[in-house]
């Protein structure tokens, strides 16, 4: 008591300068804030870019969707463009091919190549102008006696440009056509049509147009002394089918004939790398290759890819929808009404997918199509885990404050359900859209990699028809099946991050802790 009595005599006799007002004014006031409000989308986004994986998927996700539509637009061909020339060919560009780097060059590696492959492909070279043979990877000498003396013969590995391979073939071109390529021959300066040769003089062998040279039995070359090929290029004027007025090889005096008579039309040999431009209006031009139908890969996965994109997200807002409103209806009114419509969704959710989407192509496709029926078979059990997720969030926010009073003012259940309770839930559900998107196009791939639905005649393709192409040639063309490959998993690993973002941004409370 005395120490107490101590402290009030200290402050009894205080003074008055000492004392200051506050605030001069009659009113007082709070003090105004001096950071900005931010909103909640504001603040889920401050939030979703502190998650740099989330980040850097949205940007690799923007990047695939330019892709996407950009690259059937970029590319100079459509899925109807299929070339039986360039099957499983290796990406090429020309003018990044002649600068030697190593890239989309068209090559592939040749093992065990004798001598006379080696001529083979020198044959192509001399005539053509354009060497198959990018360059001699290996060399492996053998030895052998014949005839009391030692051999050695050489086998290769070695890169070619599989372009260049196919050097010539034969066509047959009505008169017409024989003297359109003449005449754009003569403006461009490319020469397709090569001197003619007999089969007679090649030991009759019919099948390989890119032998213009002496060759044995075996179609091996027979070289001259100084190992020079010996020209056959047929003079016979009698067989020769339509006068030639264009562009001539070199060392030809106007003697060799470049068509043959062959039924009121014409049979050449054609440099296919130059007939295709005559015909294309371009050199070969695929950045990705070509798949084992020639079709142009590069196209293939933004067509392939745009289909899978648009039908998912077709799928998930019907999916939302009808979900969003099953879902609703469960958690609002609870009790017998929950529990049967939640024993409707047990029933259907037991249904195996794959067997509902093959009855659906055996029976349903013939009558609506193949994307109607499809459709169906993804929306017949997929808004069953929407419906489970909205109706959890009715269960979180139908009891809190806002909703009674609401009621208490009058409104009905319908209002209630979607003016109050839904909105507070549409985060949470949104959000969960951007996880079921991968899992659609993941589904509908698995469906079309496996053969069970066929979308080539109304998307042109798709990514899962693009892989089971690619799987049968992965072996000797691994690019038919590496680029829709890494397409597929970049898509469904940014989407994922991505989606994984969203929810953790609107959702803080699922974060965890916070940085």
């Amino acid at each position: 008591m005395s120490m107490q009595k101590n402290n009030n005599m200290e402050y009894e006799h205080i003074p008055q300068e000492q004392f200051a007002f506050a605030q001069l004014d009659a009113t007082l006031h709070d003090k105004k804030l001096e950071t900005k409000n931010r909103s909640f989308f504001a603040d889920a986004m401050i939030r979703f870019k502190k998650n740099k994986s989330s980040v850097i998927a949205a940007y690799i996700l923007l990047f695939l969707l330019i892709f996407t539509f950009a690259a059937p637009i970029i590319s100079p061909y459509t899925m109807d463009n299929k070339d039986k020339f360039y099957v499983n060919t290796p990406p090429y560009i020309e003018s990044i091919a002649q600068k030697g780097w190593g890239i989309f060059d068209g090559a592939v590696v040749r093992e065990s190549q004798n001598e006379a492959s080696m001529n083979y492909w020198k044959g192509i070279a001399e005539e053509t102008g354009m060497n198959p043979v990018i360059k001699v990877l290996g060399q492996t000498g053998t030895t052998s006696i014949f005839r009391g003396k030692e051999k050695i013969t050489y086998t290769y590995t070695i890169e070619t440009n599989k372009y260049y391979e196919t050097g010539m073939i034969y066509r047959t071109f009505s008169y017409e056509e024989f003297d359109a390529i003449q005449e754009w021959q003569n403006e461009t300066g490319i020469q397709v049509i090569y001197p003619y040769v007999e089969t007679k003089d090649i030991q009759g062998i019919t099948d390989n147009p890119n032998l213009w040279y002496e060759v044995d039995a075996k179609g091996a070359a027979k070289l001259d002394k100084d190992g020079n090929f010996v020209p056959v290029y047929s003079t016979n004027k009698e067989v020769e089918g339509r006068p030639y007025n264009s562009i001539r090889i070199e060392g030809d005096d106007g003697s060799y004939i470049y068509s043959a008579r062959k039924s009121g039309a014409v049979h050449c040999r054609v440099l296919y790398y130059n007939y295709y431009q005559f015909m294309n209006g371009t050199e070969p031009f695929y950045i990705f290759g070509t798949n084992s139908m020639g079709q142009d890969l590069f196209a293939g996965i933004g067509v392939g890819a745009r289909f899978s994109l648009v039908f998912a997200i077709v799928v998930s807002a019907i999916n939302l929808s009808i979900g969003a409103i099953y879902g609703a209806i469960q958690g609002y009114y609870g009790g017998k009404v929950d529990l049967i419509m939640d024993r409707i969704a047990d029933i259907l959710s037991g249904v195996p997918f794959t067997v509902v989407t093959v009855l659906f192509q055996l029976h349903l496709a013939q009558k609506v199509g193949v994307v109607p029926s499809f459709l169906f078979a993804f929306v017949m059990t997929g808004w069953i885990g929407m419906a489970a997720l909205t109706r959890k969030q009715f269960y979180r926010f139908k009891s809190q404050e806002f909703v009674f009073a609401a009621r208490t003012l009058g409104a009905s259940d319908k209002r209630l359900m979607f003016k109050h309770v839904f909105p507070n839930a549409m985060g949470t559900i949104i959000t969960s859209c951007a996880l079921v998107i991968p899992g659609v196009i993941r589904s509908e791939t698995s469906m079309t990699y496996l053969g069970i639905v066929n979308l080539q005649d109304l998307a042109g393709t798709s990514i899962g028809t693009l892989m089971s192409q690619g799987q049968t040639a992965m072996t000797t063309s691994p690019h038919s099946m590496l680029y829709p490959a890494l397409y597929f998993a970049l898509l469904l690993i940014s989407f994922n991050l991505f989606g994984n973002g969203l929810r953790d941004a609107f959702n803080p409370s699922t974060r965890g802790v916070e940085d």
